[in-house]
């Protein structure tokens, strides 16, 4: 494990791969951490790529530099952290594959950096123009309960009470039964004791649907994502059709967003964690999506 000092946090991070090979930042999402990426970062290395995988803000070893730091976790700091992450490691060209709050990381660093970048693959989790947060269908609404639930005061209090029952009752619910074992819960689950973990979560979803305190650093960067609504970076959506949280017919017809290359691959009976799911498909998929961006 390695760290990096920005203006803002301590990052935690985990580095493999050749030093001179082309740089793909891998981004985990909620409630998961890099660990997502263990059989997929194999793959990549032997093909002489360089993998980046930090902890996100909130996130296992990863820490806030002072405690009056505003508890931000809305997309447009989590994209400024991983901006600031490559610069300290003087990584000027790269590539990125994001899952779940690393996906919607990913499609807004397309936005504000594609100069940037190489290439972006987004797992799970579909491209929003702007960054908005529309109110979906009912369906989709349905499947969304947990941050309504996170959005009410005493749902919250409730969340903070069991935090890891409630990330836990999401790997149960958001992919077909049996899917994961005990030892890789506890594993991942050992990120969710970060003493920020909680309030990120809350930020993050609360901020999608009320007004929440925010940091005002992240304001201007908010506002350059919410001015773009297509996206030129080639990029590559892989969904599981089994997925019971981000459901597939919400990802689809997304095409006419990207004036760059976009290929949507989905998989079959696969759920919301396909890098731990189906490691060699999707390890294979970004391979061939790298590879021809490189």
């Amino acid at each position: 494990m390695e760290r990096l000092t920005t203006d803002t946090l301590e990052i935690a991070l985990n580095a493999a791969g050749p030093r001179d090979g082309p740089v793909v930042l891998l981004l985990h999402g909620w409630p998961d951490d890099p660990t997502t990426w263990d059989k997929i970062v194999p793959a990549l290395s032997s093909a002489g790529f360089r993998t980046v995988a930090p902890w996100l803000r909130g996130f296992g070893p990863t820490r806030f530099r002072s405690a009056r730091t505003v508890r931000d976790g809305r997309t447009a700091a989590l994209a400024q952290d991983a901006i600031e992450l490559m610069d300290g490691l003087g990584v000027a060209r790269f590539a990125v594959a994001g899952h779940d709050w690393g996906a919607r990381t990913a499609y807004a660093l397309a936005a504000l950096i594609p100069e940037r970048l190489t290439a972006i693959a987004a797992l799970s989790v579909g491209y929003s123009p702007r960054g908005a947060f529309p109110v979906p269908g009912f369906r989709q609404s349905r499947a969304w309960w947990y941050q309504w639930f996170m959005s009410v005061d005493r749902g919250a209090a409730a969340v903070g009470k069991d935090p890891i029952g409630f990330a836990r009752l999401q790997w149960e619910t958001w992919s077909p039964p049996g899917w994961f074992d005990e030892a890789e819960f506890e594993r991942a689950a050992q990120s969710f004791n970060n003493p920020d973990w909680l309030a990120i979560t809350l930020s993050s979803y609360r901020g999608r649907w009320r007004d929440e305190r925010r940091d005002p650093q992240y304001d201007r960067v908010h506002e350059r994502i919410a001015r773009v609504g297509t996206l030129s970076v080639a990029t590559l959506m892989i969904q599981g059709t089994a997925d019971a949280t981000v459901l597939a017919e919400s990802t689809a017809n997304l095409d006419r967003h990207f004036s760059g290359s976009y290929t949507r691959l989905l998989l079959d009976g696969v759920g919301h964690f396909s890098t731990r799911e189906a490691p060699e498909i999707v390890a294979d998929a970004l391979l061939r999506h790298f590879r021809a961006a490189v």
